[in-house]
């Protein structure tokens, strides 16, 4: 199959995820507004759900839905049950929303998936009161991270499977909080080494994004992931490796439309990503001075941003990382055929082919 059939392919099989994913999720929010136990006389408790809600409902590609359904078909013999893997997905799903939540704090990101972050869509509506701010989109992001907790045990699941379940989300949450810490920690290094990117980007991305979300799909079919924990996390970690070298890559040449965050961002923060890591070593003195001049400034133009862009592509930066990007997406798919032996096919043939649809969308 060619590549172009395989993003038509794969581009289609999510897409049906998302949209019936889209449906569950919302009629779980419009479920919990009512059943809530909040002060009747409390104005900021309501909103601060709205919150959540509007993050959460405006998505992205549910990736990590997709991968939740399609690791409960990779077992034989169909013993996944609907309200099962309903559960992780909005489990993972709620997660997300809180991960996200507390990252544009961190990072003072104004925007996200093409709106306006929690973080500032509270500072424009209290923008006399900025520590109130700050306060209430740290609390909407605890918030989703109870409700992706709660979901699981409110849901009616068998005790094993809902401690499982819990479990897993506790271990991704606590990978995910130390990633945050170790990404902090790599701006304080100078250039660092590639081997410390893969490892932040394991932590902070892969485990949750990725390992978790197939580890769910087993539980719901019964299936112990444990079984299989070696192959799940070499996956995971390639995967994870090559969808953080296309989140760089479409930082500084991506579609603002598209991304839903502006080209500056990475610039304006000075993050040392695997595209800006490249460049500072490829680059002249001349141009290190550049870029020092434009790395890390908050007030970025976009004309700053074309200049770094000519440093990268006079040094075919861009593809260099585009080819390592495909690399870990194959390394990914090549782990993926080995499940044949104890998955079945079609599933299979899913998990193979959505590292290297990750990256042939780019091309």
């Amino acid at each position: 199959m060619s590549d172009d059939e395989v993003t038509r392919r794969m581009g289609s099989r999510i897409t049906q995820h998302r949209d019936r994913f889209q449906d569950l999720f919302q009629k779980y929010f419009a479920q919990l507004h009512p059943s809530s136990d909040v002060p009747e006389l409390s104005r900021f408790a309501p909103e601060c759900l709205r919150m959540v809600e509007e993050l959460a409902l405006r998505g992205g590609k549910r990736q990590r839905v997709a991968f939740a359904y399609e690791a409960a078909n990779l077992m034989p013999g169909g013993a996944t049950t609907v309200k099962a893997v309903d559960t992780a997905a909005l489990s993972i799903e709620l997660l997300q929303a809180h991960l996200l939540i507390h990252d544009d704090i961190i990072d003072n990101a104004a925007t996200r998936r093409g709106g306006p972050s929690t973080y500032y869509a509270y500072r424009d509506k209290f923008s006399d009161h900025p520590q109130h701010a700050l306060g209430l989109a740290v609390l909407a992001g605890d918030l989703a991270l109870v409700l992706s907790q709660q979901v699981i045990t409110e849901a009616g699941l068998d005790p094993w499977l809902a401690q499982s379940m819990t479990a897993v989300q506790n271990t991704a949450a606590l990978s995910t909080f130390i990633g945050q810490v170790f990404d902090l920690e790599r701006d304080f290094l100078g250039v660092p080494e590639e081997e410390l990117l893969h490892s932040v980007c394991d932590f902070k991305a892969a485990r949750s994004s990725a390992l978790a979300p197939l580890q769910l799909g087993l539980l719901a079919a019964e299936q112990d992931p444990k079984e299989h924990e070696p192959t799940l996390r070499r996956y995971s970690t390639s995967f994870g490796i090559s969808g953080q070298m296309r989140d760089d890559y479409l930082s500084l040449f991506g579609n603002e439309e598209v991304t839903g965050k502006p080209a500056t961002a990475d610039v304006a923060d000075g993050r040392v990503t695997y595209l800006i890591r490249r460049t500072l070593l490829a680059a002249s003195q001349t141009e290190q001075k550049i870029l020092s001049s434009v790395l890390g400034h908050a007030g970025a133009t976009q004309t700053d941003v074309d200049k770094v862009r000519e440093i990268v592509t006079a040094h075919r930066v861009d593809q260099s990382l585009l080819a390592d990007m495909r690399r870990f997406a194959e390394l990914a798919s090549t782990e993926a055929e080995q499940w044949t032996s104890w998955a079945e096919a079609d599933a299979v043939a899913f998990f193979r082919d959505v590292p290297v649809w990750g990256v042939q969308r780019l091309l």
